[in-house]
């Protein structure tokens, strides 16, 4: 029987360590495995970074970058834009394939490269025009600023007999009524 003294001291070792320690060591291994193969990736062109950017390539192939914007999109506020963006996330969330372990890996780190891409999809969407949300939400604002200088035409009890009394007091103070009129007033 022939002898590999290498394979053999290797084996020897392993099987003398403790079974922690050697869970410990695989784990590290693996760990340096992931962080090469994501590093590989990056710099072959293939990594998040280059996800995204195939987000937005895609709007160009199909030349929807050249659409018309609408006048209200090109005015609205960012908070609405970034309102409309958060709700689309939690949908395209939803949508993501749930057997994704190789490709965001295993785990909380996965479920939140996971997250982190479904945000940039929704960010993208919502740059793009969205799906109407943020236009909708600034109307609706724009018409609640415009009807606020206008007077509402019912009025309760309490608010009309607080304005009478303001209208008593005005005329008393305007026309200098005495002391002795206002007792009989």
């Amino acid at each position: 029987m022939a002898i590999s003294p290498p394979s053999d001291l290797v084996l020897d070792v392993l099987r003398a360590a403790d079974p922690t320690d050697v869970q410990a060591a695989q784990a590290k291994l693996k760990a340096s495995r992931s962080a090469f193969a994501a590093n590989s990736l990056a710099s072959s062109g293939k990594g998040f970074s280059a996800a995204v950017d195939l987000l937005d390539g895609s709007a160009t192939k199909a030349r929807m970058d050249h659409a018309e914007r609408t006048s209200k999109s090109a005015e609205m506020p960012e908070e609405y834009r970034k309102f409309e963006a958060s709700i689309l996330q939690n949908f395209v969330n939803d949508m993501m394939p749930k057997d994704s372990e190789e490709i965001y890996g295993k785990g909380s780190a996965g479920e939140f490269w996971q997250s982190m891409m479904s945000e940039q999809i929704a960010d993208q969407m919502s740059k793009n025009g969205g799906v109407g949300i943020a236009e909708q939400i600034y109307s609706q604002s724009l018409q609640r600023l415009r009807n606020e200088g206008t007077p509402n035409a019912v009025t309760d009890e309490d608010s009309r007999n607080r304005s009478l009394s303001m209208v008593d007091d005005f005329q008393r103070k305007v026309l200098d009524l005495a002391p002795a009129e206002r007792a009989e007033a």
